[in-house]
């Protein structure tokens, strides 16, 4: 089975599959990477890994548009249920199988809160395993820990990693976690929106080609990579 995968810019993702289209934290409305409106995306299925503005972002305004379900946490789905939503409530280390394929929640060490400072839970990454068994890993917003070897023990396909340092790892950090997991594929996300997380990705995408068997994918805001 392909799948395209899509960069939206900051940490909005977009990942259509088996016909389905998967949106990850859909920050567009005050994104300024971002090529199109939220109101021209299309959605099936809504990840959102943490309650930050940044990244649960437009997900009540597209989900009420697109019908789309939301897969979140417990307490962000109990948030969102509570705006009219459709939610599928999961916590870290739980699986299940939806209709693109087995979506785990993972570690990520970071934050969340929402939007009028309720409590967003445990933060989370994303370990998907498609229909035909490749394992597409979505870091989240995260800094490095150790257990990044048993995600990569896994056999990754394509890993995801923030890069913009501060608020994330960095790109030393993130080269280390690319060593960790080992995936065939690595794209960078969550660098250059703003000042604050400024960095220098062709530089690091050499790194990661000299120094691991990881392929760097670096993509413009709205561009693709498929597989």
């Amino acid at each position: 089975m392909s799948y395209t995968f899509t960069w939206h810019g900051h940490a909005t993702l977009q990942l259509d599959s088996g016909g389905k289209h998967i949106l990850i934290d859909p920050y567009f409305n005050g994104n300024p990477m971002v090529k199109v409106k939220a109101g021209e995306v299309s959605a099936d299925y809504i990840v959102v890994t943490h309650g930050h503005g940044d990244h649960l972002g437009d997900t009540i305004k597209i989900a009420k548009r697109t019908g789309a379900l939301v897969i979140a946490n417990a307490e962000i789905c109990t948030w969102l249920r509570a705006r009219g939503v459709q939610t599928h409530a999961q916590h870290l280390g739980g699986g299940f199988h939806h209709p693109f394929g087995y979506l785990k929640l993972t570690l990520a060490l970071h934050g969340s809160s929402l939007p009028d400072g309720s409590y967003g839970g445990n933060p989370a990454g994303v370990l998907l395993t498609l229909p035909d068994g490749r394992k597409l890993y979505f870091a989240g917003d995260t800094g490095l820990f150790g257990d990044m070897a048993l995600i990569g023990a896994e056999g990754l396909e394509l890993a995801v990693l923030p890069i913009g340092d501060n608020f994330t790892m960095g790109p030393d950090d993130a080269l280390r976690a690319v060593k960790l997991l080992q995936p065939k594929h690595v794209i960078p996300i969550h660098y250059n929106t703003w000042d604050l997380i400024r960095q220098d990705v062709d530089t690091w995408a050499r790194r990661v080609q000299n120094e691991t068997s990881a392929l760097p994918v670096v993509l413009q805001p709205g561009g693709s990579f498929s597989d």
